[in-house]
């Protein structure tokens, strides 16, 4: 695209709300509300495009642009009356950005453009209304100021304020009269010229064409740009609005204000706004002065409240959305400045979304695509009132979304002694957490580290128990010894109050109000209408029987992920565990292995229970051995301690009580030393752990199908998946299944029953994706173990990724998303495709999934229905969101 191609300026009667691309949001919506024929101020819009080629080449684009606006310019005089520069009766405009996706304050407005110390005369003597010209001649300046060349609009607010003083107090803008506005814009004028080396513009077309420029330029602001990186918005560029100024500074008949057709807060269907009389716009968002409630104005302008009312219904209706409308009175005249769809809370949202429906203004279909997946996570956990004042302490990564106020402790130990005792409110402040850490997690109310990564042990595992966590909090420096951690010279203690906010990652001081999540009426009816028009399944990741109850309550159709190893952690079961590592003998692991299996064997009896009728998919044993262990450096300390007091004990008393125990730390030490790897991820783990010590998963598989038989014969319905991860080769699967086959062949035989089951494996590894022909002439099913498949596609070690330089790729855009929050379509979405395409070949009936952290977010979601997954499966608290993404999914592709 050149210079020379395009058209670059639109009149407001030439656009339409289908251009919104082009014309960006609020230029396409005047055009609209123009046709429409509603009051709108006329004015044209420079398009977006544009915006884009002036960066490539400001000089040559504003040189082409110049004639094109001046042509627009002479149209808008004749529309107005009015002549751009002309000292009696100068004709007035705004300029303001407006982008194709809504981004309110991110970029720069200019109001009363066109003024200078001659036609400011002229303006005061057309309007017999002389403070109305100077207050909007010192809006201009103080505005051109700020915006355009940069000066801080606090050192404007400075002079204002100084002259507001002189006449109360509590003076407001409106006090000040003509007189003392003469001297704000000496002030402004001088403050203005000493800034910038030379004085204020006085020619107005000098005045358009830099402010044109400064909205260009402000689509590359700060805040623009982070605007943009955490709403996902991509490079539109911005368009400017150029249009005649409606002026609600003009006197006390006079007003401006904004309004939304339904509550923001709640969606309730109840008009919602406020106003501001003998006031401009930013006066309103400034929150200068206390503004009006909306139903003020039935008693102050009784017939523009009603033609409000009406044009309120009447955009509504078209625009089939809550709409957000800005308008300005002039001498008792509505004009219309903008509407756009309303921004409102995940509950109004909702809200909107169903009783729209009810009312016959939107399909079904329309309701789920206007609702955000990830706004409607937040409505299911507690969140802190955003009215309410907070000392903010520190910022970590937000792991787990989720607010909670409770007690700092410092180890897991004493956050289970606590929770035993009653206390409920406990967080697990750590520098990372580790496995053996869980009991400590499944008490807590929340976890903070200082270490880690969204992938973490803390977060993965917080996020599967609904638990807030704030992780890689380096803000932070915690001294576990001390039981204190400290943030610059502010030092939180163990028993000390803080809340934690896992949706944004603030780390706040003492305990604040907290606002419940409701998961009741339109939310259930707008979860009811996505799993009618959903294809895609929807599981959760459930490793207990607690999980397994809250993903029912939140609408799963299955487990597509039951993790083990979690069921290993418990207090109660790790020494037995760690015996059976330990072990010298075959026969004293199967003894140890003998204890485990009942206890196993509850878990999927309950697990089962709850999850009658439904798929079970239970992975076989993954991490590796040395996870189940202690760490090494704290047994050698521990034998350290033990060697000192025998020593002790041999010279005073000469005899050596300790040799036992020393001996068997001793044994420990080597044992760890022996399991330790360079890379655990990738070493002794998954199904080579299954053929190496194959004990260990013909018992899991016996606790799983007696659990699955003794159900069956009690008449519930079961439908076990045994899950073999980490497979990456044809042959590695046939291994290990027929050790686990004949298992289960032999207990469904023992209790007599036809039993419905699967083996399957977890996709993975990168080979098993390229050979998935192969694998599945074995598996089943294929679940997409997307965590480590992309570890192992982008040769990534997560926690040291997210740590040291994925923060750097996402800075420096070499990568446009973090991969593992949002799934990597190009690199591991493709391998994935590969394999669907290749089992299914084998496998005709081949069932597939995602059981990584991937399957609960959005984009993801929808990527997996285009690519013929049967079901995704992600953590109890996001299933609401799944179901609403895949719904989103199958409407979006059949209208493709």
């Amino acid at each position: 695209m050149t210079i020379s191609e395009n058209k670059f300026v639109y009149d407001f009667s030439e656009g339409n709300k289908d251009l919104k691309n082009l014309l960006g949001g609020k230029g396409a919506n005047l055009a609209e509300m123009t046709k429409l024929g509603l009051n709108i101020p006329p004015g044209f819009t420079i398009t977006t495009e544009a915006c884009l080629l002036y960066f490539s080449d400001p000089k040559g684009m504003m040189e082409k642009l110049k004639p094109t606006v001046m042509k627009y310019l002479k149209a808008l005089e004749e529309n107005t009356g009015k002549e751009f520069g002309d000292n009696k009766n100068p004709l007035l405009v705004s300029v303001r950005s407006g982008a194709p996706q809504s981004m309110p304050g991110m970029m720069d407005t200019v109001l009363n453009l066109g003024l200078n110390d001659q036609s400011v005369l002229g303006l005061a003597e057309q309007t017999e209304n002389p403070r109305f010209a100077y207050d909007s001649y010192r809006r201009f300046i103080q505005m051109f100021g700020d915006v355009v060349m940069g000066i801080g609009d606090e050192k404007f607010e400075r002079i204002l304020n100084k002259y507001k003083r002189t006449i109360g107090r509590n003076a407001q803008d409106t006090d000040l009269g003509v007189m003392d506005l003469q001297k704000v814009i000496a002030d402004y004028k001088a403050l203005y010229e000493k800034e910038i080396g030379s004085a204020f513009p006085q020619d107005p077309f000098e005045q358009l064409f830099l402010a044109i420029e400064a909205v260009f330029k402000s689509w590359n602001n700060r805040r623009a740009i982070t605007y943009r990186k955490i709403n996902n918005i991509p490079d539109f560029g911005t368009a400017v609005n150029i249009q005649a100024m409606a002026f609600g500074n003009k006197g006390w008949n006079s007003a401006t204000g904004v309004v939304f057709t339904r509550d923001p807060s709640t969606g309730e269907n109840r008009k919602f706004g406020e106003y501001l009389t003998n006031a401009q716009g930013e006066d309103v968002v400034a929150g200068i002065r206390t503004p009006k409630k909306f139903e003020d104005m039935k008693e102050e302008f009784p017939e523009i409240y009603s033609e409000l009312l009406g044009t309120m219904e009447k955009l509504e209706k078209h625009y089939r959305d809550m709409q957000d409308i800005e308008f300005t009175i002039e001498d008792g005249k509505l004009n219309i400045l903008q509407t756009r769809n309303g921004k409102r809370t995940p509950s109004a949202e909702v809200k909107i979304a169903v009783d729209m429906v009810k009312e016959g203004l939107i399909t079904k279909e329309k309701a789920l695509l206007g609702v955000d997946p990830k706004k409607v996570s937040k409505l299911l956990f507690k969140s802190i009132d955003e009215n309410s004042i907070v000392h903010v302490l520190a910022h970590g990564i937000n792991a787990s979304p989720g607010a909670v106020s409770g007690i700092a402790i410092f180890d897991p130990d004493t956050a289970e002694e606590l929770a035993n005792q009653g206390q409920k409110e406990i967080i697990l402040v750590r520098p990372q957490t580790k496995p053996d850490d869980v009991h400590g997690l499944y008490a807590a109310s929340g976890v903070l580290t200082q270490f880690g990564g969204k992938t973490s042990h803390a977060a993965v595992v917080a996020r599967g128990m609904g638990k807030p966590a704030v992780v890689g909090c380096s803000d932070i420096e915690i001294y576990e010894e001390e039981k204190e951690f400290r943030v610059a010279d502010m030092v939180v203690r163990e028993g000390d109050y803080i809340t934690i906010d896992g949706t944004t990652g603030r780390v706040i001081e003492g305990k604040v109000p907290l606002i419940e999540p409701e998961i009741k009426g339109e939310f259930l009816e707008l979860l009811e209408i996505a799993d009618k028009l959903k294809t895609l399944g929807v599981r959760a990741n459930a490793d207990t029987p607690a999980d397994a109850l809250k993903a029912l309550e939140f609408g799963a159709e299955g487990i597509g992920l039951c993790r083990t190893e979690h069921m290993f952690m418990a207090q109660d079961r790790l020494p037995v565990v760690q015996k059976m590592i330990m072990a010298r003998t075959l026969e004293e692991r199967q003894d140890a292995l003998n204890k485990i299996l009942p206890m196993q064997k509850g878990d999927f009896l309950e697990i089962f229970k709850i999850m009658e009728g439904k798929p079970v998919t239970i992975r076989l044993l993954d991490p590796p051995l040395h996870e189940f262990l202690p760490e090494l450096t704290t047994v050698q300390l521990e034998s350290q301690e033990l060697k000192m007091t025998n020593a002790l004990s041999r010279s005073l008393l000469n005899i050596s009580p300790l040799d036992n125990e020393i001996t068997e730390k001793k044994k420990v030490i080597s044992l760890i030393r022996s399991l330790s790897e360079e890379n655990p991820m990738m070493g002794l783990r998954g199904c080579r752990l299954g053929i190496v010590w194959p004990e260990i998963n013909e018992m899991q598989v016996k606790a799983m199908f007696q659990a699955a038989c003794e159900l069956k014969q009690q008449g519930i319905n079961v439908i076990p998946e045994v899950m073999i991860p980490l497979v990456g080769m044809i042959s590695e699967l046939q291994f290990v299944k027929a050790q686990l086959m004949q298992v289960a062949l032999e207990t469904i035989n023992e209790y007599n029953v036809d039993l419905e089951y699967k083996f399957g494996t977890m996709i993975e590894i990168p080979r098993a994706a390229l050979t998935a022909d192969e694998i599945a002439i074995e598996a089943e099913f294929f679940s997409f173990g997307t965590n480590d498949l992309t570890q192992m596609t982008f040769g990534f070690s997560r926690d040291d990724a997210e740590g040291k330089f994925l923060p750097i790729y996402l800075n420096k855009e070499i990568l446009e998303n973090n991969p593992f929050e949002i799934l990597d379509q190009e690199g591991v979405g493709k391998l994935m495709k590969m394999a669907i395409e290749l089992g299914r070949k084998t496998r005709p009936d081949l069932k597939t999934g995602i059981c990584g952290e991937h399957g609960g977010e959005p984009s993801s979601i929808k990527f997996a229905h285009l690519i013929g997954l049967d079901y995704v499966s992600c953590s109890p608290f996001r299933i609401p969101v799944a179901r609403i993404a895949a719904a989103q999914a199958s409407i979006e592709n059949k209208k493709a």
